[in-house]
């Protein structure tokens, strides 16, 4: 192994500006790897398996018909190649396709793919063997092995299974590692020989694993009843829309708009229209809203043809446009460009209206001076036509008024409906193409008849609103049973959801208008809304009824179906939203009601998650090259270590016991896993199959630690834990029971054992073994004899006594450093307590200490994990605050006790929580370090971010450009205790030495400086005695009394400079101290001036005193 790689400079602090991560959240990767010969289950027989795919730059327009120009050929790539026949398909694996056109032409072209993602995709191997076998290839295999029959045992050893698999699979060219890898898989107790039993045993576990796996994947629910909440609206909400920023805003009929948080809390509201019905007689309605962000601006549709602009910020209105030929029944804005939009409407004549805007800004304020109608300024139709910056285009697309709208910038185009079947859906673009024909027509007329054009000109200018139909070329149209009321569009999907009257949702390819690639049956009355959410692989359809349906995309199989007797929703449904970013469904009907997740998604959008629950362990396997990791709710996940990516998974391993503890036994090949049943169980974790139950015989107390030794050729399994013993088990391939029990415990363990929980275990073949208790006590034991050498206590210091209530006696880690275990005068242990301090252990003659010291970010934090180079040369820490830091031990303690602490390399916070394990890796000097945040994490041993397990972007882990670094996790970023330490706030210098830390350094009066060392080196406490320091930690605070501080004012400290806050002070004249009288001694006294009247006392006679008992006259 190569040596630890240290850093050369100092390691770049984590609090360090602000470059983030940014990798969105993995779903768990398991789905590309479900197996292909899996049983249909829930899906109903669907092939699973990713269809080729390819690259393709450019596609056929929508709008053409399928027609296909010269520069929109389909290309293809090194990723893979292209055919029609692929070409025509949803596309629903978005990570093999890179970018796909949707109008021919009019695409852009989208960046390829990121370094970091080109070069783990090239380096990732190809599908695994045992994914390419199918029923065909099981008999092969099966004839195979019974062609080997050797006296009955039909029974292969690596060379021939290899024979077997390259010709049962036509693996000619197939790399040996692979074939070698999954034999060692099949083979876990390593006997060298493998049986079609085990064979099929091994695929079967598989397989079963991998589909609940992938089905526990697309599980979603949805908490009922729903939440309802406190409206302000007092008419029919009529439009919920939402703000990139995840704000929902909501608009009813009589023009109140309010805005939401994503949680759904109210911010503001207000009544837009109250001004204008005041002075009418009938009320003004509202029929859609839509938000201009770029300009600050809201937009009204109103039932007087009309649409009003408002200020965003103040709801002052700003302009409107009048005139219009029909009521607008449907809005939609996007910005275009550099100070360009377009504003399109549907009417209730089936016309599209679009308005495109050149030089918005201007053309806004030029809106915003036209004179005011109604106390708002007004602009028509017709001005807006005829306008230099303006176009205006009407065309004539639906025979029904239009249910909905939307342009989208991506493909340039406008998607409408209607419930008019024959233009059911129409896909068109804004301009139209020119019409050649007819140009060439026009100028012959302007060149030969200038009269006839001038006047066909301003008939065509008087006619702007006349509505005209596109070319076949501009549109596609798709025909369905009686029409189409709303529709989703996803450009990264490319597909089309619609659903109507029919109460069929349909999945379209955008090119392919004849027949949809798919059909979601299952609502019972018409569709109301359809949503797609692109990075769940979602659909989300609500239908007239109020019964929300969840679909997946790629399965097309329902989900989840959330009835009104389960939401408990009354009243007409008016409108609905799905929040992709807060992923909240909203739907109003006479109230408003809010559905959410029960599985809460990540909190913020770069929040990595490794496991759901808290990790408890994380293991490196070599063999394999996978990462295994553990988790509070008994979930085992096997990830790869080279890209990140998830390989496997398996629940339920301890039953809903939390995993606490885990290691791989010397081959690699198997798992023992420990948890707070109490058991130890044995694993071949590549299929989940379990292949030994360890138990005690009586009690269940929790495992805390276990570990794997191998002496001579005997193999045992050591666990200790709440039990307060050690308990041994024998592994040998003897033993065929499934569940086994341990070995009689050493009589040294019961008589001089323990007496609180051991909390951990460790060895030093042959002979040491060590274990440590909850009371701080480490007993180190003969492996071969099970006598103890020594009992290590910790000794208290003067200073330990203050912190008597707050103290941690015990040792969560003891770890030897092996390459010392025959040198007698040096520390051969290290131990992670008591109090929060890492001590080194003599573990000869009796047990000295010889050193002890606080290595953790802050004073007395736990030390939670310990892991050695394997030279000795180099201890990695972590602890409970997150931190990981780096220790140079190579000389020390290594012939006598150390007074100082070793030197320190470097260190870095690599979580928010406690550190539960630590694993080197040192071909690649990589660390990976597991905490309570729910996260597994790869850093480089400079403590450069790598990557975290569960991100969507894979990692080369052999080239540095694909790590993550220089950016951190962001929970970490934004955590307050990853901000650097304040030297005034931890005691260690004074707000003077701050201020005045350059004149300081540049030689001011050695006086003043000898006098502010004298004042430091005092610790006073409240009575007036002083204190030690403590030895191990910071100094503490300062407490002053009187006299201090009058002493700290005769000093002046300050008479080097007044600082950056009194610079104010100099135009001031200076007030100086001549030892007479202070100011407010020397205040002057003056008489009252207005005295007031005596008071009389109260009246003695008894006739008053019945009036008035209380004397409360005078």
């Amino acid at each position: 192994m190569s040596p630890v790689r240290r850093p050369g400079r100092p390691i770049r602090p984590t609090s360090a500006a602000g470059k983030l991560q940014t990798n969105a959240s993995n779903e768990g990767g398991i789905e590309e790897g479900r197996p292909s010969t899996a049983g249909p289950g829930l899906f109903h027989g669907r092939d699973h398996s990713p269809g080729p795919a390819g690259d393709r730059n450019h596609g056929p327009s929508p709008v053409q018909g399928g027609r296909q120009s010269q520069a929109g050929k389909v290309n293809t790539s090194q990723y893979g190649k292209s055919s029609d026949e692929d070409f025509f398909k949803v596309d629903t694996n978005s990570k093999r396709r890179l970018t796909l056109g949707a109008v021919d032409g009019i695409a852009e072209k989208t960046d390829a793919f990121p370094l970091r993602a080109r070069l783990a995709l090239h380096s990732a191997p190809s599908v695994k063997i045992e994914d390419k076998i199918n029923l065909e290839h099981l008999f092969k295999l099966k004839q195979s092995f019974q062609a080997t029959d050797k006296d009955g045992m039909i029974t292969l050893n690596l060379e021939e299974f290899k024979k077997v698999l390259r010709s049962s699979l036509d693996l000619k060219m197939r790399n040996d590692e692979e074939i070698t890898e999954l034999f060692m898989k099949i083979d876990s107790s390593s006997h060298g020989e493998i049986g079609w039993d085990q064979f099929c045993t091994y695929m079967q576990l598989e397989y079963e694993e991998k589909e609940e796996a992938y089905l526990r994947m697309k599980q979603v629910d949805l908490q009922t009843p729903a939440t309802i909440l406190s409206s302000p609206h007092r008419e029919t909400i009529l439009k919920i829309t939402n703000m990139s920023d995840g704000t929902c805003v909501t608009a009813s009929q009589d023009g109140t708009v309010a805005f939401w948080s994503g949680t759904m809390d109210l911010k503001r509201h207000r009544s837009l229209m109250a001004d204008q019905n005041a002075t009418r007689t009938k009320p003004k309605w509202v029929t859609d809203l839509v938000l201009m962000p770029q300009y600050n601006k809201i937009i009204f549709g109103t039932g007087d043809r009309e649409i009003q602009f408002y200020e965003l910020s103040t709801f002052e209105p700003y302009c409107q446009v009048t005139s219009l030929e029909t009521t607008p029944l449907k809005l939609d804005y996007c910005s275009t460009g550099y100070d360009e939009c377009l504003l399109v409407y549907g009417d209730s004549e089936g016309c599209i209206n679009i308005i495109l805007i050149k030089g918005a800004g201007e053309t806004l304020r030029t809106w915003k001076k036209m004179p005011k109608t109604d106390g708002i300024a007004s602009v028509t139709l017709e001005k807006v036509a005829h306008s230099p910056l303006t176009q205006f285009l009407r065309w004539k697309v639906h025979d029904d008024w239009v249910a909905d709208l939307k342009y989208y910038d991506e493909i340039r185009a406008v998607m409408s409906c209607s419930n008019h079947e024959n233009s059911a859906l129409v896909i068109g673009c804004t301009v139209g193409s020119t019409h050649v024909e007819a140009q060439l027509k026009e100028i012959k007329e302007m060149t030969f008849q200038p009269e006839v054009a001038e006047r066909k000109m301003k008939i065509t200018q008087q006619n702007y609103a006349v509505a005209k139909k596109r070319l076949d070329a501009d549109q596609t149209v798709f025909r369905i049973h009686k029409g189409v009321k709303t529709f989703d569009y996803s450009k990264e999907k490319n597909m089309i959801i619609t659903g109507g009257m029919d109460r069929l949702i349909r999945i379209w390819n955008p090119y392919v208008p004849s027949k949809p690639t798919g059909m979601l049956r299952g609502h019972n009355a018409p569709i109301f809304s359809l949503f797609i959410a692109s990075d769940e692989n979602r659909v989300y359809s609500i239908s007239q009824d109020k019964t929300i349906k969840v679909w997946d995309i790629k399965d097309q199989v329902c989900m989840l179906t959330v009835r009104p007797k389960a939401h408990k929703i009354r009243g007409d449904i008016h409108a609905s939203l799905y929040n992709n970013t807060s992923k909240v469904f909203v739907i109003a009907t006479d109230l408003m009601a809010m559905l959410s997740h029960k599985a809460k998604s990540q909190g913020h959008g770069e929040i990595v998650h490794t496991h759901k629950e808290p990790v408890r362990a994380a293991c490196y396997n070599p063999a394999f090259k996978h990462i295994v990791s553990a988790s509070d709710g008994s979930v085992v996940k096997i990830w790869d270590y080279e890209t990140g990516n998830a390989v496997f998974e398996f629940t339920q391993a301890h039953d809903d016991s939390a995993i606490t503890t885990m290691i791989f036994d010397s081959s690699g090949r198997r798992l023992i896993t420990g948890g707070r049943d109490g058991k130890l169980k044995i694993w071949n974790y590549n299929n989940g199959h379990c292949l030994k139950n360890l138990e005690k015989e009586e009690g269940c107390d929790e495992v805390t630690d276990v570990t794997y030794i191998e002496m001579n050729k005997n193999r045992y399994i050591i666990s200790v834990g709440w039990d307060r013993h050690i308990n041994i088990f024998s592994d040998s391939g003897e033993n065929i029971h499934h569940v086994q029990h341990p070995m009689p415990r050493w009589p040294d363990d019961i008589k001089k054992g323990h007496k609180e929980d051991i909390l951990c275990v460790a060895s030093c073949p042959p002979t040491l073994l060590a274990t440590s208790s909850y009371d701080g006590e480490v007993i180190v034991w003969n492996l071969v004899s099970g006598h103890t050498y020594c009992h290590l206590n910790a000794p208290e210091f003067e200073h330990d006594v203050d912190d008597e209530l707050d103290e941690d006696n015990s040792v969560g880690r003891v770890i030897f450093i092996p390459s010392r275990r025959i040198l007698k005068d040096s520390a051969q242990l290290i131990a992670s307590g008591p109090r929060g301090c890492l001590h080194f252990w003599k573990v000869f003659d009796g047990g000295e200490l010889y050193a002890r010291f606080s290595c953790s970010h802050q004073y007395r934090t736990y030390i939670s994990s310990l892991i050695l180079a394997s030279d000795d040369s180099t201890l990695f820490v972590g602890d409970a605050l997150g931190y990981v830091s780096v220790w140079d031990i190579e000389n020390y303690c290594l012939s006598e006790p150390a007074d100082e602490p070793p030197c320190l390399i470097g260190s870095w916070r690599a979580h928010i929580q406690t550190v539960t394990s630590m694993n080197l890796v040192e071909e690649q000097s990589i660390m990976i370090t597991s905490s309570d945040d729910c996260t597994v994490r790869l850093w480089t041993t400079e403590g450069h971010y790598v990557g975290t397990l569960g991100q969507q972007t894979p990692w080369d882990i052999y080239n540095s450009a694909t790590f993550s670094h220089p950016m951190v996790p962001y929970d970490v970023l934004i955590d307050p205790l990853s901000l650097p330490n304040h030297p005034v706030l931890d005691g260690r210098m004074s707000s003077h030495d701050v201020i005045h830390a350059e004149s300081l350094e540049n030689g001011s009066n050695g006086e003043d400086e000898e006098e502010d060392e004298d004042v430091n080196k005092k610790v006073i406490n409240s009575t007036g005695a002083q204190s030690l320091p403590n030895q191990d930690g910071p100094v503490k605070d300062f407490v002053y009394n009187d006299e201090m501080i009058a002493e700290e004012i005769k000093k002046k400290p300050f008479k080097s400079g007044t600082g950056k806050r009194l610079r104010h002070e100099k135009l001031k004249k200076p007030q100086k101290d001549r030892g007479g009288p202070s100011t407010y001694q020397g205040l002057k006294c003056f008489d009252l001036d207005d005295e007031p009247p005596p008071m009389t006392p109260p009246s003695k006679n008894k006739d008053k005193l019945l009036d008035d008992p209380f004397g409360l006259q005078f």
